[in-house]
Parts: C-alpha cells; structure tokens; sequence
C-alpha cells in the first residue's frame, strides 16, 4: 500500500470533540462550528481556549460564512471571511479550508486569489465545494487549485461519500500525489476505511469519528432538557461529538495499512 504513514484528520466542532480527536490519535483537527450544517466559521474564543489548553494538534478552520450547497458568496461575504481570517490567524490558527465556487459551479479564481493571498503562507484547504465541480474536468480543476497555492483538496469523489466516489479519488490521487494532497472525506467509517484506503491509495483521509449506533456509543454530548422548547429544528435531534474509540479504531487501521 504505502511506506508512509496514513494520516487522519478529525472535523470538530466543539472543544470536548477536539480532545476526543486528539486522545485517539488523529494528526490534525478540522475546526468547525455546526457541523450538521456541514461545517461553519468556528468562533475565535473555541480556537483561542483549545490553543490555550493546549491542543497539540495543527487545528486548520473552516471559513464559510454561512450554510448552503452553493458555495457562491458575494462581496460581502468574502470580506467576513478575510475579517474571520484575520482573527483566527490572530489567535493561532494553523491554516484555513475554503472553497467558492461560480454560478456555474466553476471555481470562484478570484475569491480563491484572494484568500489565498490573505492566508499569508498558512496552508489552505480547498474543501467539498470540489465535488460541485463537473468531474470531467476533475484534472483540470486539481492543476488550477495547486497554481492557487492549495496544499490540499477535500473531496468525496463528486458522490456524497467517500465509499460511493472511491474510484474518482483513485484517479485524482493516481495522478496527482506528487503535487497536492487529495484527502477523501464524507460518510467515512470504521466499516468501510480499509476499502476506502485500499483502493483511494490516499495518505490522509478526513473523518468526524461520529459513532451512535455500535459497540462504541456513547452518550449524547449535549443534555437534553425536558420541555417543549427548542433553538432551532436541528436541536430535535441529540448532538453527539467525536467517539475517542472511533478515532483510535481509525488510527489503527490507517497505521496498519501503512505498513503494507
């Protein structure tokens, strides 16, 4: 398979899923907020506490200003995130992860420009707005973000997981694992990693190590109050945080398969 060592990077959300991350053995921390709604902006205060504690962990931040499938952000927008930015670089961030696309799902250059340019020499991920992108010119696209400066892209292989798009990735990391980093990521479990890793050849893979319904549950992360009153349709459902046990069933795996 590999000589080198298979890397897991954790998507958190809050500070309590950021420690689980790190006692399991991930290399990286993905810092969101609202993961349900696939990941947002993380406020300074979560970033700054986590480097105080400290986190040992490089915690690259997600910038995206609000949720939404579509991934075209006006002017306004782009200047809430080159403002986030300039906190969180402030307060220790080790790199961002950002994608902007066009009306026609093309890459966004100029937004993309202008982050990178703003990121001054922190690396900078190109996340799932990829998988947006028409796969016929997957190729393309990959050689375009690495002129941009991107180190790395997140992409599920223009399927909604990882599993689904494993060949995509496959040929993306076929082609271009000199250059830049394709990290699969989405739907990507204890069950289905050492597939996911057998045929993606990946060296970073990217995972929440969410676990509710095996030998790993765990509790609700959040208590759940007893009344009628809720903060918004996705309190309904309990929130649960990383799984130590998953992360460390992952770095299992991936340390085992890089050894092959």
């Amino acid at each position: 398979m590999s000589s080198h060592e298979i890397k897991l990077e954790v998507c958190v959300d809050s500070i309590k899923s950021a420690l689980a991350a790190e006692e399991g053995g991930a290399a990286r921390i993905e810092l969101c907020a609202a993961l349900q709604e696939g990941g947002l902006t993380p406020t300074t205060g979560t970033l700054k506490t986590l480097k105080e504690l400290p986190l040992a962990l490089p915690i690259c931040c997600m910038l995206r200003p609000r949720r939404g499938t579509d991934f075209v952000y006006s002017e306004e927008e782009l200047q809430a995130t080159l403002t986030d930015m300039d906190l969180l670089r402030t307060h220790g961030a080790d790199g961002f992860v950002f994608g902007a696309l066009t009306p026609e799902r093309t890459i966004d250059v100029d937004k993309c420009r202008r982050v990178m340019e703003h990121s001054y020499g922190l690396p900078v991920t190109f996340h799932r707005a990829f998988d947006l992108t028409d796969h016929k010119f997957m190729h393309e696209n990959v050689e375009l973000l690495k002129e941009l400066g991107f180190k790395r892209i997140l992409s599920s292989g223009f399927r909604s997981s990882a599993a689904e798009g494993v060949d995509y990735l496959a040929q993306l990391i076929a082609k271009h694992h000199r250059d830049i980093i394709i990290m699969p990521g989405a739907g990507i479990k204890v069950s289905n990693l050492e597939e996911i890793l057998t045929v993606s050849r990946c060296l970073e893979f990217h995972a929440s190590a969410l676990d509710t319904a095996s030998e790993d549950y765990s509790a609700p992360t959040t208590t759940r109050m007893d009344c009628d009153v809720t903060m918004g349709k996705q309190d309904i459902d309990p929130y649960y945080g990383t799984n130590v046990n998953v992360v460390r069933k992952m770095v299992t795996i991936a340390s085992a398969m890089s050894c092959r």
